[in-house]
Formats: structure tokens, sequence, C-alpha cells
């Protein structure tokens, strides 16, 4: 009989997933249940829970789709959940037990948007080794800016002026639990107009996300002397890193400073104590472009190149597992 189980997450699990969750290595808040599944009816979750005899050592926050299994479009990112003190040749096992479970239920792919490695508080590249192993291919690679807190270059003097520009302009910066100007006078019109595109989030959704997690979904907006809005940035604050979400500006914003203004109070004042800044990243078409103009703009800002890989994994290659470990 083996060491592991593996079970289907039911809703009944909640509490034992969020704490596991929370006590984990490789984790953010968008793996707790409330975050997973406020847009449930677009998914078919496929999350499991992975234990050693009765102890919880990993998660998979999942959704299945045919014969594939993702972790999880939903999602910035989702990966294999480890906890703390969790060793090698145990994660190994249970990977390993993992795709054969998978293959018995009828899966031929896994794909995981991996959670990249600045948000884990401690080590935690061990899929990166298995893929290897399993002969995985790395479906896509984007580049995030991030700024190493601890270890800040100078914000460069182009955006200091930007600075200055908006000092004189009397602009002022103001957090609020109010999305609502930002998404309709500045996001949505800016993604329509720039990307024919929409906000990941409805308006709806990030104010009831707000609303679940008011500690971690921050909105920062710029406002102008007469009060009206001119930019803003919508921040993911998690345990070691702040993360942009968005960041959109008016059509005035480059001779405001208004994007230049509100980045350096974050980056001096607002989060200063984080371990990482992440501008996101700046890459489209699935990866294969970088939007260079707007990487430059962040690494302006002192950011540099952390790698967000995704990779395809072919469940038969379980196999390949059986004689590592010596």
């Amino acid at each position: 009989m083996s060491t592991y189980s593996i079970k289907h997450y039911q809703q009944e699990d909640k509490t034992v997933w969020d704490n596991f969750i929370a006590a984990s290595k490789n984790k953010t808040f968008l793996f707790y249940r409330d975050f997973m599944e406020y847009h449930a009816d677009r998914f078919t979750d496929y999350s499991l829970l992975i234990y050693k005899k009765d102890q919880l050592v990993a998660v998979i926050p999942a959704h299945a789709e045919g014969k594939k299994l993702f972790s999880h479009q939903g999602l910035t990112y989702g990966g294999f959940i480890l906890s703390r003190k969790i060793k090698f040749s145990e994660v190994f096992e249970v990977f390993k037990q993992l795709l054969v479970f998978l293959e018995n239920d009828g899966f031929e792919i896994l794909e995981i948007k991996n959670i990249p490695s600045f948000y884990n508080t401690l080590p935690a590249e061990e899929l990166d080794y298995l893929c290897f192993l399993l002969k995985a291919e790395i479906s896509r690679v984007d580049i995030a800016a991030v700024i190493d807190m601890k270890n800040r270059l100078p914000i460069q003097k182009n955006r200091l002026e930007g600075v200055k520009k908006a000092e004189k302009q009397q602009l002022k910066i103001e957090e609020t639990t109010d999305f609502s100007a930002f998404w309709n006078d500045i996001l949505i019109p800016n993604l329509a107009r720039s990307h024919d595109a929409a906000p990941v989030h409805s308006l709806g959704e990030i104010k009831l996300l707000n609303q679940l997690f008011p500690q971690n979904i921050r909105q920062f907006n710029v406002i102008d002397a007469r009060r009206k809005i001119v930019g803003g940035a919508t921040i993911f604050d998690t345990e070691q890193v702040a993360h942009v979400q968005y960041i959109s500006g008016d059509e005035y914003k480059q001779q405001l400073g208004s994007l230049d203004f509100l980045f350096h109070y974050l980056i001096t004042d607002v989060f200063k104590d984080k371990r990482y800044m992440d501008f996101g990243t700046s890459n489209e078409n699935a990866g294969k472009n970088l939007n260079a103009g707007l990487q430059y703009w962040k690494e302006c800002f002192g950011a540099r190149t952390f790698v967000h890989r995704s990779f395809r994994i072919k469940i038969k290659n379980h196999h390949n597992l059986n004689a590592v470990l010596l």
C-alpha cells in the first residue's frame, strides 16, 4: 500500500486547503479558495490534495479541459504548492504519484503555469528539475520586471523628471477602496483604445475580490488639482511581493508625469519594506513579443528580469522517474 494518497478537492475541504496554503512555501493569496472560485463558473475545477499518510504535503490548484489538466488558466500562475518541511525525495515521489493518478483518470497532458520563484518564501524549484527529467516542453516564457527592494538600483533621472512635473502640477496620490473611477474613466477606455481589450477582472469582480481580500488588493489613484483622476495602479500585495496588476494613465500622462509620480511613491514609501516590487510582464503574443518601451519604463525604476515559465508535461512520461534516485 502506497504511503501517499490523492483526493479531489471538495467544498468541505476549504478550511484544510486554505490552512495549507497559508503555511506553504510557494504560495500567494490567489490560491485561497475564495479567490479561485470568484469565476468558478468558467472552469471545471480539478484541484487535488496529496497526503503522506494523514499529513497534507502538497496541493495543485487545477481545472480540466478534456484530456488536459491546467494549473491554472484562470489565475496569473498556478503550480505544485508544497509544505515548508517537505524534502526533495518526498516531492519527487509525490509528483510521480500525481502523474500516475492523472493517467488513471484519463489525462494525457499536464500544463503548469508555474508561480515565479520570487514569490517563494523558501527555495521551491523542484518542479523545474522534474520537468527536465520528464522531457517537458517549455510552452511559454514571459519576463517579469522586478525590483529587488533589498538591493535597489537608483531610479533614473528621466523618471525623477516626471516626478518633478507632477509635483509642479500639484498632483496627489490617494489610496481608495472605490475602484469605479479608475476602472471606468482610465483603465477600460485605455485598454479598449490601445489594445482593443478589456481588464481581466470586471469592475464587479475586482470589487468582490477587494471585499474578500481587503489587505491584499489595493487601489492607488493619482488626482489632479481639480480632483479629477488622471492615473492609477491596482496592486496585489502578497507576503513578500507587491505585484502591479494594472497600471494606466490618461492621455496627458507624459506631460503630467502622473505614473512616474505614482511609482516613485509606491517604491520609496508604501512598499519600501517589501522584498520585491513586481511590475508584471510586458509580453504580447503568448510571450513571443515584448513591448520594449514599456519594459524600458519599468527598468528605469530599477526593475530587472525574472522569467515566468509554463510547462507542458506528457503524463505518460512518468516512467522517466522510475530510476532517478540512487
